[in-house]
């Protein structure tokens, strides 16, 4: 490689890095039905406010996110024939449905899954990162079936939920740049100690020049 000058500390360097080839940020709101789910053991209808029930959600510890598929579309924009990819990714995720009791808070964890498509510029070997800026959810409806003789007691209850997430594509490069390396920060000096300080005066009422015997007017004089 041929020596080349540069300005001041500057030096020709190769960094590792990501490279974006496309990017989006999107809003979705979905329902989940959940049909005769089991009740926590010992928990019947009765023992709690179906009001009171909520719900938390929480991407899934072990395969969160999973690219099912990328399919190339053509597409026109700005009178220019461009090729994208349609994938679909499906997001898994674990609800918790709480339930307050006299005795405290019992809950139901439940693995539940969501498809949906995105257009992105993500050819083949690039790698798809989602990720949540928010991610909450509410009960919208709940219906509780009491234990018999046959079966404990079990829910039906409608979730929705509501994610803001990131969407990238992206790839693995090696860039060669010009730069400057970092320098620290200057210290910032502690603060001197403060020098001591009195209470305000109050010299609209005292002291006052009271002219009262001194020559003054007295307010009440015969």
């Amino acid at each position: 490689m041929q020596n080349q000058n540069f300005a001041g500390d500057q030096e020709l360097l190769c960094i590792n890095t990501e490279k974006v080839y496309d990017w989006i940020v999107n809003e979705a709101t979905f329902d989940i039905n959940i049909i005769d789910e089991d009740l926590p053991a010992g928990l019947d209808c009765g023992d709690f406010d179906e009001d009171d029930v909520v719900c938390e959600v929480a991407p899934a510890a072990v395969d969160p996110i999973e690219i099912l598929e990328r399919e190339d579309r053509t597409f026109v924009i700005d009178g220019e024939e461009i090729t994208l990819q349609v994938v679909t990714i499906r997001k898994n995720f674990v609800v918790t449905v709480f339930f307050e009791t006299a005795t405290g808070v019992e809950e139901v964890d439940l693995d539940l899954a969501r498809s949906e498509q995105v257009i992105l510029c993500a050819p083949d070997e690039t790698d798809i990162e989602v990720t949540y800026t928010d991610l909450d959810c509410f009960v919208v409806a709940f219906e509780c079936t009491p234990a018999d003789t046959a079966v404990g007691a079990t829910f039906d209850a409608v979730v929705s939920v509501r994610l803001c997430q990131s969407i990238q594509s992206t790839f693995p490069v090696t860039l060669e740049l010009v730069a400057d390396f970092c320098q620290p920060r200057d210290l910032l000096p502690f603060p001197p100690c403060p020098a001591p300080t009195i209470p305000p005066q109050c010299p609209a009422i005292f002291p006052a020049n009271n002219d009262v015997g001194n020559g003054g007017t007295a307010g009440n004089g015969a």
